[in-house]
């Protein structure tokens, strides 16, 4: 078994159970105790789940949301590949929402310089980056900064939404599911996205595949809101399958 099917195993059992530890996995799994202490810092990393003393525990359980800073620093490669791929779903002139999130500011970097598009975004840093380039006209939603996801919220940012029409929304997610859909773990970052989701004509989701299976507090959308779903190819080919059952054109990269 390759690591990255191990700690996916593994955190299906944490999700499961509730709590795993590490005596019981190295044992089930055949390798060393360090070996599933690596495995758990990866996962922690990513954001999928807590280190407690003995094994871990997930983070929905805790309501937990790791900061931006945190998030941006794992799945790299991963958020690369998926921030290259959607620009197949750029329009060739208009306008697009990119939401606040560790995969979707990859793809602000990599927006192509050849063609006139307006960009409404909801994060300071983001609208830093791209107000440079001359050829876009950038939108900042104004409002309260959540500072752990650097988003603006509530009404003073979602209130120029429901006066617009935009072609495409590249959305980004804390969890998602076959069961219950988009989740994020604050009310006011759900409502924010939901108003996004609401001014596009189509909704393209960026999410690596450890996002898959969280459920959090607040769910934003439901998989029959998106048009195109684009994970990278950890994402078991199941999952796949049943995340596009829901609706969803599913994309791995």
């Amino acid at each position: 078994m390759y690591a990255e099917e191990r700690q996916q195993e593994i955190l299906r059992r944490t999700r499961d159970a509730g709590r795993v530890d590490v005596v019981t996995l190295a044992e089930d799994f055949g390798v060393t105790m360090e070996t599933i202490r690596r495995d758990l810092t990866v996962l922690e990393r990513a954001g999928t789940l807590r280190r407690v003393h003995g094994g871990a525990i997930p983070v929905e359980r805790l309501g937990f949301e790791p900061a931006l800073a945190a998030r941006d620093a794992v799945m790299t490669a991963e958020k690369e590949r998926i921030a290259k791929a959607a620009l197949a779903e750029l329009p060739a002139d208009g306008s697009i929402i990119i939401d606040a999130g560790s995969t979707t500011g990859r793809l602000v970097q990599v927006l192509p310089s050849d063609r006139e598009l307006t960009v409404i975004v909801n994060s300071p840093p983001l609208a830093t980056i791209l107000a440079t380039r001359s050829n876009l006209n950038v939108i900042m939603l104004g409002g309260r900064v959540r500072g752990r996801t650097l988003a603006t919220v509530d009404d003073w940012a979602m209130q120029p939404l429901a006066r617009m029409r935009v072609d495409v929304a590249f959305m980004a997610t804390n969890g998602i599911s076959a069961e219950v859909g988009l989740t994020t773990p604050d009310p006011a970052e759900a409502a924010m996205k939901q108003s996004m989701i609401g001014a596009a004509q189509r909704t393209v989701l960026l999410v690596d595949h450890t996002k898959v299976g969280n459920d959090y507090l607040a769910k934003f959308a439901s998989l029959a809101d998106i048009s195109v779903l684009i994970t990278d190819t950890g994402l078991d080919s199941g999952l796949a399958a049943d995340l596009a059952a829901a609706g969803p054109e599913v994309i791995r990269v």
